[in-house]
């Protein structure tokens, strides 16, 4: 689904936001503020949120479904309503990196609208995906008009920018054990659910898609998941992933012997 699907506007059509978006929901830091778990659209008010997707349409994907190419022009930014994306960019060689997941709530193709340039990344469905498609000149003109939600926006950037920081520094002393460690705490950190036998992971990765979050082969993340499978830490399926050990991860993130 391309730019082309965008003609014609949204015309007045309003979308809520998912149940447990808003500002005061609890989501964020234990000091009251945001981070980077905490999506777009709920750090808008309810009037603000409903004025801004009302000037766009809503598209459906279906899974692996590309919502946006990277180094395509950009004519318009996705928010999202419902359903899990991943977000990725190509290297000349053709290694594709995992880059971030984005879910309900999410705002993606916000900074080639910002800055006018082609897209940095690829964002491709994961499962059925419903967002609402707001074209570049409505919603620039919208931030204009608004500046609590010209400072929401502001305030998530900074955010991502942290977190993905953060990462970049905690990854680079790391081993790929140990960064595909840190990566399933993230994960349960960010996505994760809790259950009775664990914390289940909710958004469908494929081994090739762990891979390339944490800069390993297909065959790498096999033998590890072998491993944290053997040690009950983890238990796999077809693109689902239960977390039962943690304390198992914590330790091999932080290259302390298992028996410590």
């Amino acid at each position: 689904m391309t730019a082309a699907n965008l003609s014609g506007g949204g015309g007045g059509r309003t979308h809520d936001a998912p149940q447990d978006a808003g500002p005061g929901t609890g989501l964020g830091t234990g000091g009251g503020g945001l981070d980077d778990r905490v999506p777009f659209l709920a750090r808008l008010e309810k009037e603000d949120r409903q004025a801004l997707l009302a000037l766009g349409r809503e598209l459906r994907f279906a899974p692996r479904m590309v919502l946006l190419h990277q180094h395509e022009p950009s004519s318009h930014v996705l928010f999202l309503l419902h359903g899990w994306t991943k977000v990725t960019a190509s290297a000349a060689n053709g290694y594709e990196a995992l880059l971030a997941l984005r879910g309900p709530g999410d705002i993606v193709g916000e900074s080639a609208a910002l800055t006018g340039r082609p897209r940095s990344a690829t964002v491709t469905a994961l499962e059925p995906v419903r967002a609402v498609a707001v074209e570049h000149e409505r919603f620039t003109g919208f931030l204009g008009r608004s500046p609590a939600v010209s400072f929401a926006l502001l305030g998530l950037t900074s955010d991502r920018t942290r977190a993905a920081d953060r990462r970049r520094l905690q990854f680079a002393s790391m081993s790929v054990r140990e960064r595909f460690a840190a990566l399933l705490l993230d994960l349960a950190r960010m996505h994760g659910r809790r259950t009775e036998d664990g914390i289940e992971v909710a958004v469908p990765l494929s081994k090739q898609e762990l891979a390339g979050s944490v800069g390993a082969s297909r065959e790498m993340v096999q033998r590890l998941l072998k491993e944290l499978r053997t040690r009950q830490a983890v238990s796999t399926g077809r693109r689902t992933l239960l977390i039962t050990r943690p304390d198992v991860l914590r330790r091999i993130a932080r290259a302390e012997r298992p028996d410590d």
